[in-house]
């Protein structure tokens, strides 16, 4: 039987810094249905629509999983990973923007169980999903942040 073709989409993913240098990390809730890091930690963010612009989609994604208003500054990290989805292969280039947001006021959506404002270069003291740690990463090594 032949495997089914795996879907393509692009995820917005923000990197954001709170005026500590702090970055905002968010935990999968396990009664996210769509759900494949359940437990794990990352930064808020998701698939862009069909249509939507890469800056609109980033904006709505964090609106909707963590309630706040971002303004982004710079692309940050780009990786991909192959999820399987309800049955369903994926593969997922995802693109990560640095952000700074208006308020620290975190309102969680019903995919996240629980948030947190860390250091980022403290960023393996917590259960951060791979390609999210790697962003971190190298948002820590950027050239605007003081070393």
């Amino acid at each position: 039987m032949d495997q089914p073709t795996p879907k393509l989409r692009v995820a917005a993913k923000a990197i954001i810094v709170n005026e500590k240098g702090q970055v905002l990390i968010v935990r999968e809730a396990s009664t996210y249905s769509d759900g494949t890091n359940i437990g794990h930690f990352g930064v808020p963010g998701g698939r862009i629509e069909l249509g939507e612009t890469y800056a609109d989609g980033l904006r709505r994604e964090v609106i909707e999983e963590v309630g706040l208003e971002i303004k982004p500054l710079y692309p940050i990290f780009v990786d991909e990973w192959h999820p399987v989805i309800k049955g369903q292969p994926h593969q997922i280039i995802g693109i990560y923007t640095a952000c700074q947001a208006s308020t620290n006021k975190i309102r969680l959506s019903e995919e996240h169980d629980q948030f947190l404002w860390i250091d980022p270069k403290q960023r393996a003291k917590y259960d951060i999903m791979e390609h999210d740690w790697q962003a971190i990463e190298s948002y820590n090594n950027h050239p605007s942040i003081k070393q």
